[in-house]
């Protein structure tokens, strides 16, 4: 497989789930081996292009930050990434007028829509894959990850909460054989009522509606159409993993056991894969 790139420019316009800002998005083609690359295009008379890295990464509270070395940031890329992964896109320019992705509905289905309406170029140079040589072992508190070579990317994550709602839900996907559009893209990100005003106080959620977020009340879910799979918030979870772990710049072959996944250990998890030569190699 070569590399691939959309074909045409598009745009969209969204808020952003935290900092409640509404912002434009526009998709660019890239040359081969470019990688993903966002632009702040509002910032001005500095540098204002942060590579989509996983030694970027600023923050991982709620959401993956990557931050240049002028200190521009751009937050919550992990829906956008992983619909990149989905739509096998390894090189695009990014431009977004403010510091946050907008989050569309919570989930990475109307990215992933914009990459099919524009259509893909396939380049002239083949795809890189990341071959995991060892097993890798990351934990992270309560959060633990594991990695076993293998010849494609394939998960089980298992997600486990105290509440009466959401205690424990398990889910495996394989990008050989399971379907990233129809299993994970319309996936939506989820929330729970009773932290609503905390995270607002602290900065977060300010663009937070049921238009974009599952909202849990008790053992209610409050938003009018439910949920989109019984088991959609490991799914989400799972989602997440896929974008942060795009940030390796290429697709890990590996199979991936999760329990308690967020953005900081798999974030963690990249750094502990690239730490050590003999733990990977690049393949085509």
């Amino acid at each position: 497989m070569n590399q691939k790139t959309v074909k045409h420019s598009i745009s969209c316009v969204g808020v952003g789930i935290h900092s409640g800002k509404f912002a434009s998005l526009s998709l660019y083609p890239a040359p081969p081996d470019t990688g993903i690359i966002f632009i702040r295009t509002d910032v001005k008379n500095c540098n204002n292009r942060i590579n989509a890295a996983y030694g970027h990464v600023s923050r991982t509270q709620l959401g993956t930050t990557i931050q240049n070395s002028a200190n521009i940031e751009i937050s919550t890329i992990e829906h956008l990434m992983a619909a990149l992964w989905g739509h096998n896109i390894d090189n695009a320019i990014i431009e977004v007028d403010g510091p946050e992705i907008p989050i569309m509905d919570g989930s990475a289905e109307k990215f992933l829509f914009m990459l099919e309406c524009v259509g893909v170029e396939i380049q002239d140079k083949p795809r890189k894959y990341i071959e995991l040589l060892k097993e890798l072992t990351v934990k992270d508190g309560d959060s633990l990850t594991k990695l076993y070579p293998a010849d494609h990317l394939s998960i089980e994550a298992e997600i486990s909460f105290d509440r009466d709602f959401l205690s424990s839900q398990k889910y495996k996907f394989s990008e050989k054989s399971s379907s990233f559009k129809h299993e994970l893209a319309r996936a939506r990100t989820f929330g729970f009522k009773e932290d609503a005003d905390m995270l607002k106080k602290h900065g977060f959620a300010r663009g937070a509606s049921l238009d974009n977020v599952i909202v849990i009340s008790g053992k209610d879910i409050l938003n009018r159409d439910g949920l989109r799979y019984p088991n959609e918030f490991v799914r989400h979870k799972l989602l997440d993993l896929i974008g942060d772990f795009y940030l390796a710049g290429a697709t890990i072959k590996a199979h991936v056991e999760a329990f308690r996944p967020g953005h900081t250990i798999n974030n963690k998890v990249l750094h502990t894969l690239f730490a050590d030569k003999d733990n990977w190699r690049i393949a085509a």
